[in-house]
């Protein structure tokens, strides 16, 4: 060596915090006192191992540091409710950000050196308090981006990537302590410190970059689907307004077949069987009295969907009560939320339990929609109280509440939902606003 290199202790302690930061912005697999116990043992372990393999020799000093990569990787999969695929990124940021904040705390705490008496206790004082500070500022400046919704669209090529990054700057910030005979390498003292930190410091920008790429990319994937799915509810009800005008022309047809029939024959049977198809065309008839036509459309449409499969759909709405509302946000949130509650309630082995409650009604200078379905097993919710989706592909997934969540937060409304009891209720509240 050259001159004296950064203290392992102080690596160590930098691996150690890194993987520190996206412990407390993730979701945790246990308790916090498991967690807490879990972290002191790892802080211990890294602590050691680097103290024990500070001598190494050149050829042993690669294979130690990938085995406190694999430490690192090992400490974040265990503490973290998250696949392998994210822990590996996670490991490859931890790692980028613990070999620059190591070597400009070294820097630091040499320079200041020269201005104080030294000694282990002021190396260890000045360590924690430099690691401290850079630790605070990439937690905020990680917390930001990195969220449980990040984690899970973390992709391979993702992973591939930040682990190219990070090799190729751990060896250009390393390379002087390997050769100094290539285009990289620095001789002198000061030079190889700066030429370390300014090297590490691009590779945290680069992975930066492309954290804010992923999160671009998943709000631009977001915006487009609940696009999709706003067209597609409002296609889907013109549609359904067109079959309902054709619907309401064959029922006065055979409304006044009825009465011609009725008055041809005196067969009981017969009108016995007129009876009661009359009184089904007027229980489907229903459905046009709410006063809005939009969602008489759109309930017409989702009373006949789930009749297929013998699912009761009751409702109980003033439809007035929402037309201050535009007919593409009311096909937003009755279009996601019955089709939700169909796909639920299809499930449902017994036929007498596929039932979904639909109310519009008005509450104290508000307007209430609560619909609600009767659902078997179990529904999990998410850290933003939506409820997981049970589908295998989750990515694309999962957007129907949302989309109903940003219709609602145009009219200055709120939305909550609630899995008790084994019914589902999705419950909007939004002022009344005069059209």
């Amino acid at each position: 060596m050259i001159f004296t290199d950064i203290p392992r202790l102080n690596t160590a302690l930098a691996e150690w915090a890194a993987c520190m930061i996206y412990v407390l912005l993730l979701k945790k697999r246990f308790s916090k006192g498991m967690t807490a116990l879990i972290s002191v043992v790892s802080l211990i372990f890294l602590t050691v191992f680097m103290m024990v393999t500070a001598n190494v020799g050149l050829a042993l000093w690669l294979p130690c540091m990938i085995a406190a990569v694999l430490w690192m990787f090992a400490t974040l999969w265990l503490l973290l409710d998250a696949t392998v695929r994210t822990s590996g990124y996670l490991t490859a940021c931890a790692f980028m950000i613990a070999e620059f904040s190591a070597s400009i705390e070294w820097q630091l705490e040499m320079y200041f050196g020269h201005f104080t008496a030294n000694s282990f206790w002021w190396h260890v004082l000045m360590m924690l308090i430099f690691i401290t500070l850079l630790m605070s500022g990439f937690y905020f400046l990680e917390k930001k981006y990195v969220n449980n919704i990040f984690a899970s669209q973390i992709a391979r090529k993702d992973v591939i990537s930040a682990f190219c990054f990070t090799i190729i700057a751990f060896a250009l910030s390393n390379i002087s302590f390997v050769s100094i005979n290539t285009p990289f390498t620095a001789i002198e003292h000061t030079d190889i410190n700066i030429m370390r930190t300014l090297v590490d410091a691009c590779g945290i920008a680069i992975l930066y970059s492309s954290q804010v790429r992923i999160c671009e990319y998943y709000a631009e994937k977001e915006v487009n689907t609940i696009r999709s799915m706003l067209k597609n509810q409002y296609d889907q009800y013109r549609y359904y307004q067109q079959s309902m005008e054709m619907i309401h022309i064959k029922y006065h047809d055979l409304k006044h077949q009825i009465t011609g029939l009725r008055y041809e024959t005196d067969n009981d049977k017969r009108k016995e069987w007129l009876d009661q198809l009359e009184k089904e065309l007027d229980d489907n008839h229903i459905v046009d009295r709410t006063g809005n036509q939009v969602l008489d459309t759109m309930l017409g449409a989702k009373i006949f969907q789930a009749s297929k499969n013998q699912i009761r759909i009751t409702c109980v709405a003033d439809g007035k009560l929402l037309s201050f509302m535009h007919v593409t946000d009311i096909c937003t949130i009755f279009g996601n939320a019955l089709d939700n509650a169909i796909e639920n309630a299809v499930l449902i082995e017994d036929p007498e339990k596929r039932m979904i409650h639909v109310t519009v009604s008005a509450q104290k200078g508000f307007v209430l929609i609560n619909i609600s379905n009767y659902f078997e097993g179990k529904i999990e919710m998410k850290n933003n109280s939506l409820p997981k989706t049970t589908k295998h592909d989750r990515s694309n997934h999962g957007f129907g509440l949302k989309s109903i969540g940003y219709a609602v937060e145009k009219y200055n409304g709120t939305m909550s939902v609630s899995a008790e009891n084994n019914w589902f209720e999705l419950k909007i509240l939004m002022p009344k606003h005069e059209k």
